[in-house]
């Protein structure tokens, strides 16, 4: 794999962008901070922009299986870097407004890139190695996050926000550059073409093109175990949907600044280990077992922020966190790429991504309502709780499907 060159690219573009996607975001926090008082508020200024990402989750679908997923990749790109111009404004004008269209655009040209970008692995490297480059690819991203959070907060002291956007655009260009030099198997084999109509699921009889998302519900129906993977994914979407407000929250709990970037550096580092140590953890045995024990682990982390008053225990949550969400992901998303029929990877893809997007909606906005309201220590009882159920109600559900899943590690 690492002999790779379409992977090196993949992964340096992902390093790259992080780097300045979390420079944006903590560019984005302290201007919130600044102008903005309420927590709830703040969440209501983040909804605008997923919730625009949700309404084209169908759209981008349909492009992502009829295009070339290179193509797709490199207009999503220079759509996020076009986005910031609508920052510049808001920062020469001290303007919610105009940062509220930055965050449209941007969440926008992210329900495009996102899901090629995971339609896309699948084609630049055999099966067998799925696991490894998704853990590699998130491993690229949580330390472009561990790497882009400290350096935003240290590069706030001696620079404007201005200064820090400009970084994004240099690290969002890259992207847009070593896009181009991506080659995939698109353009040898066609894979462009949308698949004949005998090959795809009887949905739409004689259909020359790929529909919408009505064809995802009877390949979700012949398919449980994706059914029941996707019940467990919202565990972790509960911990990631107010992840920046929490630790605002923990910050604040604690009266101190300096526990931000350590509890994103606990969080970054045990994700690393996570996604380095599960293909070995996975490496035999059934699958979901595997990702009941992680989505148990994320739970725990969850519940435990009721201690979020105490430096140790807020730092251990975060980490346990981190490692779950590092074993978790890997596999969910090597076991998606494989069992999911290639012909449909965008439109199931930018399902899975709408669905977590309308679900990280709820989430902000009910973590900035209840911090308003019944403080961090009880939210994080309410949230653990709904995981434990959800992890329950999953694992009954896994338990009336026939036979076992294999494995994506297998073989």
């Amino acid at each position: 794999m690492w002999h790779n060159r379409n992977v090196w690219i993949v992964l340096s573009g992902e390093f790259i962008a992080g780097l300045g996607l979390w420079t944006s975001i903590i560019a984005n926090l302290e201007f919130m901070q600044r102008l903005v008082p309420s927590d709830f508020v703040k969440s209501l200024i983040l909804f605008a922009g997923l919730f625009a990402g949700v309404l084209f989750g169908p759209l981008a679908g349909r492009i992502i299986d009829t295009h070339r997923k290179k193509t797709v990749l490199l207009y999503a790109g220079i759509g996020r870097l076009a986005s910031l111009g609508f920052m510049f404004v808001a920062l020469a004008t001290d303007s919610i407004a105009w940062m509220v269209v930055f965050m449209i655009v941007l969440q926008i040209a992210a329900a495009f890139y996102f899901p090629a970008l995971q339609a896309v692995l699948p084609i630049i490297v055999p099966e067998r190695q799925l696991i490894a480059l998704n853990g590699a690819q998130m491993n690229a991203a949580t330390l472009s996050r561990i790497l882009g959070t400290a350096l935003a907060g240290i590069m706030l002291t001696v620079m404007s926000l201005t200064g820090l956007y400009l970084i994004t655009a240099f690290a969002y260009a890259f992207l847009v550059a070593a896009t181009f030099f991506l080659h995939t198997r698109e353009e040898e084999e066609g894979l462009l073409q949308p698949p004949a109509a005998e090959e795809q699921i009887a949905v739409k009889p004689g259909a020359k093109e790929p529909g919408g998302f009505k064809e995802m519900l009877p390949l979700l129906k012949g398919m449980p175990v994706v059914v029941a993977l996707l019940m467990l994914a919202v565990i972790p979407t509960l911990f990631i949907g107010g992840f920046n407000l929490m630790v605002i929250g923990v910050s604040e709990l604690q009266h101190d600044a300096t526990i931000k970037g350590i509890l994103y550096a606990a969080e970054g580092t045990s994700f690393i280990l996570g996604a380095f140590v599960v293909k070995r953890l996975s490496s035999e045995g059934s699958l979901l077992p595997r990702m009941l024990l992680f989505a148990l682990l994320i739970a725990t982390a969850h519940l435990s922020l009721f201690f979020g008053g105490s430096k140790p225990l807020s730092i251990m949550s975060f980490a346990l966190f981190g490692f779950g969400a590092g074993c978790f992901f890997p596999l969910l998303s090597a076991y998606f790429q494989k069992e999911v029929p290639r012909e449909y990877h965008g439109r199931f893809f930018s399902f899975r991504n709408m669905l977590d997007r309308v679900l990280t909606q709820v989430v902000l906005l009910s973590t900035g309502f209840f911090l308003d309201t019944i403080g961090l220590r009880w939210m994080s009882v309410v949230f653990g709780s709904i995981s434990l159920l959800l992890l329950v109600v999953s694992a009954r559900f896994a338990g009336r499907i026939a036979g076992k899943p294999k494995s994506v590690a297998e073989g």
